[in-house]
């Protein structure tokens, strides 16, 4: 299926103060060079924040992911669960509709959604307030029929009480999630023919239920004031620098051979500099390009737009400038870009020694070709 941005965009993007926090702090889950793993989340934070995904969210998440905008856009496109369309003020309804859904009345929640909605999925009711969409297995064919609304499974719907439940959102009331022909969780509609003095826990609903209705943000917004931020590993970081507490006494390992001990010296890796213990020399810089303009700095694997203007700002702008760095004037540049370590990763030294003598890598030659956006 073809999945394309809205016609219609809006000017700009930008996470409140606390879902840019929030999104700050996801991105120290991964380690140096790998902040592009927090894609998904910030994606979805963007759509929690709004509804959907806008154009300028996606660039504001590839920009601070020091992404190219088509690879951001490659997983909106690619993951269902991104609306690339406005979805509805209230809530935007997603109607299971695989099989145990369609055999036990799915196909009546759709009417219903097509009556007081809208004729056709992705479109926005008249006031505004809802959309709908048919989707593939939810996973909760037991309390079939059922449809995911916000963040929760609203299960067990008959025509009736879907449509009473429109019209209580619509009134600014909050259904509460789960069965809603009085089942506790998915136990036999006949009843419990086993674990009959199961205990609930003294809970009015069933934990994933509770949970919601206890938390009560179903359906709003997410803003990131609604709880603190959860950065736990933060903590464990922040830790490393304080003095370990003493180890008990271990025996001494027995002595290897001297034989043994050279076999193994010499079989080891040659330990590699850690670019941060390594002191910084700044490199010559240019306070504006050369005779004849700048090279295309985007043709070094591992810089984009937004690194290319990053080394220009700095003062880099010919490929023989980035050909001569020395170890320590790696250690200047990386301590100033914001993700380090993808000079010696990418290996934009040997690749800026070839560019400036001329000579084109595989990499280049996708970039002339247009291959590389």
């Amino acid at each position: 299926m073809l999945r394309r941005l809205y016609h219609d965009q809006p000017e700009s993007f930008a996470f409140t103060p606390a879902n840019q926090a929030w999104a700050e702090a996801q991105i120290t889950k991964y380690p140096e060079g790998r902040q592009q793993s927090a894609v998904i989340p910030l994606l979805w934070r963007a759509q929690e924040q709004t509804g959907w995904l806008t154009r300028p969210a996606i660039e504001h998440v590839a920009q601070m992911l020091g992404m190219a905008y088509i690879r951001v856009l490659e997983v909106a496109t690619f993951y269902f669960m991104f609306q690339l369309q406005p979805v509805g003020s209230v809530a935007h309804i997603q109607i299971c509709g695989t099989t145990s859904c369609m055999i036990c009345g799915a196909e009546d929640l759709i009417a219903v959604c097509k009556e007081k909605i809208a004729p056709t999925p992705h479109t926005l009711s008249e006031d505004g307030k809802f959309s709908w969409e048919e989707v593939e297995c939810l996973g909760a064919c037991t309390n079939a029929p059922m449809a995911q609304i916000g963040k929760d499974y609203y299960e067990d719907l008959t025509a009736e009480g879907f449509s009473k439940m429109l019209d209580d959102m619509a009134a600014g009331k909050v259904p509460v999630p789960g069965p809603q022909n009085g089942r506790f969780a998915a136990e036999p509609l006949g009843g419990l023919t086993a674990l009959k003095d199961f205990d609930s826990g003294h809970t009015k609903y069933n934990a994933s239920a509770q949970l919601a209705t206890d938390i009560g943000d179903g359906i709003k917004r997410i803003d990131g004031t609604e709880v603190p931020l959860l950065t736990p590993w933060l903590k464990d970081r922040a830790t490393k620098d304080e003095a370990p507490a003493p180890a008990p006494a271990a025996e001494a390992p027995a002595a290897k051979p001297v034989a043994k001990q050279v076999e193994e010296a010499k079989a080891a890796p040659a330990p590699v500099a850690d670019v941060a213990d390594v002191a910084e020399a700044e490199p010559d810089l240019l306070t504006a390009a050369r005779e004849g303009g700048a090279d295309d700095l985007k043709r070094i694997k591992g810089v984009g737009p937004k690194l290319e203007q990053t080394l220009n700002e700095l003062g880099f702008y010919h490929f023989d400038q980035i050909a001569a760095w020395t170890e320590a004037q790696i250690a200047w540049v990386d301590n100033r870009l914001k993700f380090k370590g993808r000079i010696t990763r990418d290996d934009w030294i040997g690749q800026a020694k070839q560019l400036a003598a001329g000579e084109d890598t595989e990499f280049s030659k996708r970039v002339d070709k247009g291959g590389v956006y």
